[in-house]
């Protein structure tokens, strides 16, 4: 999981979930404004935070409805930056309130769409190379926001699958798969390469049940 943007109302919730596909041993620093802005003096802290040396990953979580121009340019720099061990999240209902400059450095996941909802033709359960293929096939030709849509309906299916472990490792692959297709790398590569990695995971899955345990 690494620093993004989310486009949501429901803050509590959206933090609840990350929290619990976060590693075990990483932490979280809220910082939320429900009813009021964002301001400087939460952005200094949010600074302050982040400049703690710390051996685990920490996610600092700023959620707000206005994130001032001021704001965002007085964390462009850490962001762009983040010291080590150190992911971003921004939480907020209005895409078009952040910068170009803010939204341009990190992923965008936009919960007001309904792209989780996506219908696909997929059996994860019982993937397989000839069913990769033919999903490739049959989706190959999506444009960028039909497969950012596709993308998520596939995470949320190995989200409720028990054939897959979704460790950090995992979500990363959800995370650079939706970036890339932000940079408008092919749509077949990118779905190849997800659906690969996703079958490599549950055949490994598979194994390690079936090794007898010493």
């Amino acid at each position: 999981m690494q620093s993004q943007i989310i486009i949501t109302d429901d803050f509590h919730g959206t933090i609840e979930k990350l929290q619990s596909l976060a590693p075990k041993e990483a932490s979280f620093e809220l910082f939320i404004r429900e009813d009021e802005n964002f301001l400087v003096s939460d952005a200094n802290e949010v600074i302050a935070k982040a400049y703690l040396a710390s051996q685990e990953k920490v996610y600092l979580c700023l959620a707000s409805n206005t994130f001032s121009e001021v704001v965002q340019n007085r964390l462009l720099k850490i962001i762009e930056e983040p010291p080590k061990n150190k992911e971003f999240i921004l939480l907020t209902p209005n895409k078009a309130a952040l910068l170009p400059t803010i939204r341009s450095r990190m992923i965008v996941t936009n919960l007001h769409q309904k792209q989780e909802d996506i219908e696909i033709n997929l059996d994860l359960e019982n993937l397989n190379l000839e069913s990769l293929y033919n999903f490739i096939q049959e989706y190959k030709n999506l444009k960028q926001q039909e497969a950012l849509g596709v993308v998520e309906s596939i995470m949320k299916r190995a989200m409720l699958s028990d054939s897959f472990h979704l460790d950090e490792d995992t979500l990363t692959l959800f995370s650079k798969a939706r970036e890339a297709l932000h940079l408008r790398s092919p749509v077949d590569f990118v779905l190849t390469t997800l659906l690969l990695k996703l079958l490599a995971k549950k055949r490994k899955k598979v194994q390690d049940a079936t090794l007898p345990n010493r």
